[in-house]
């Protein structure tokens, strides 16, 4: 098996924190004991999905907020919180609370563009405002700004008995280069690194040639080294990759037989560009943990990096969720040379 060029130094997982609309509050808890177990497991990291009027967690900070006092030394993140239904001045207070709150372990990734279904939701969500909102790019740099410390207002000082700042309060020192954007395009990698945020990487990426090659791990790796070849830090800036990777080592046959049948119906997707936007899939990794982890290793676009945060399947029970990550901790991590705590 050939070596990685960059040795696995960071486990971590993803999941979407599915429930049941009819009773809700069993869905969240399943997600904290998730994220509780994979502490103990010595993963360095969970990330929780987001998702706007869906049966999966709509307010990602707040679970995370819950978890940050349940758990010690785990890394938590979004993956990803897509900005075009947040106001990025609210959202910083938010985000710089829960870092706090968290010892400094959040590590917020964000997307841009219109909201999924915006026709739809603009009444509801912009109802005065929603011909003029800025889903660009722009929408991240207010986030980075605020983040970061520069001024919100032009006014600071004091008022009476109140005190006022002229920036974002509390502030987190270092959560601003904690900022993650989750791209799948080269024009998205290039801008990330040019703003030194730091690169999610996924199963999903834009095939950028109409005419191909289609090969999601080359389309991938190119993605990766746009990015840190226009990142300040260069070489040593951090790339996450989140493939679908499921293994079966202690998996029952009926497990197996599930996630094999899941897989299989998700696999015609990542034979050509899927929609306008000419999405590319890659296939998700069902097997041993040896078995993955020779496929990784022959991935080009893995072998650049050296974090990961697997995707858990949407949807699958809680028991199969723990089976498979201690299946990633216990077995797939060390075929990939990971350690707890490396």
């Amino acid at each position: 098996m050939p070596p990685t060029s960059r040795p696995l130094r960071k486990l971590g997982f993803l999941t979407i924190g599915l429930f049941d609309p009819a009773d809700p509050r069993p869905g969240h808890e399943s997600t904290l004991e998730i994220i509780e177990l994979g502490e103990r497991l010595g993963f360095d990291s969970a990330w929780v999905r987001h998702r706007h009027l869906q049966h999966g967690i709509s307010s990602p900070v707040a679970v995370l907020s819950a978890a940050s006092q349940r758990t010690r030394r785990i890394e938590l993140g979004t993956a990803v919180i897509p900005l075009g239904w947040e106001n990025p001045l609210r959202l910083a207070e938010d985000l710089a609370t829960v870092d706090l709150l968290s010892g400094g372990r959040l590590n917020p990734g964000v997307s841009v563009g219109p909201p999924m279904h915006f026709d739809q939701v603009k009444d509801a969500l912009y109802p005065d405002t929603a011909d003029a909102e800025d889903f660009g790019y722009g929408r991240v740099e207010r986030l980075l700004d605020f983040v970061r410390g520069k001024p919100a207002t032009d006014f600071s000082g004091v008022e009476g008995f109140e005190v006022f700042s002229d920036r974002v309060q509390p502030h987190s020192l270092g959560l601003g280069r904690r900022l993650w954007y989750g791209g799948g395009s080269l024009r998205s990698a290039r801008w990330a690194g040019e703003h030194g945020m730091n690169l999610l990487s996924s199963s999903v990426v834009k095939a950028e040639e109409p005419e191909g090659p289609y090969d999601f791990a080359e389309i991938q790796l190119a993605q990766i080294r746009a990015f840190r070849a226009a990142h300040p830090d260069g070489e040593a800036a951090r790339v996450s990759q989140g493939l679908v990777v499921i293994p079966t080592d202690s998996a029952s046959p009926a497990q197996r037989a599930r996630y094999e049948e899941y897989a299989a119906q998700r696999t015609p997707r990542t034979a050509t560009p899927q929609g306008p936007a000419r999405l590319l899939f890659a296939p998700d990794l069902v097997g041993t943990s040896a078995e993955i982890a020779e496929r990784l290793h022959t991935h080009a676009a893995f072998r650049e990096v050296d974090e990961v945060a697997f995707a858990l399947p949407f949807s699958f029970e809680h028991e199969d969720y723990v089976q498979i990550l201690t299946d990633m901790a216990t077995k797939l991590g060390p075929a990939l040379g990971w350690h707890p705590g490396s």
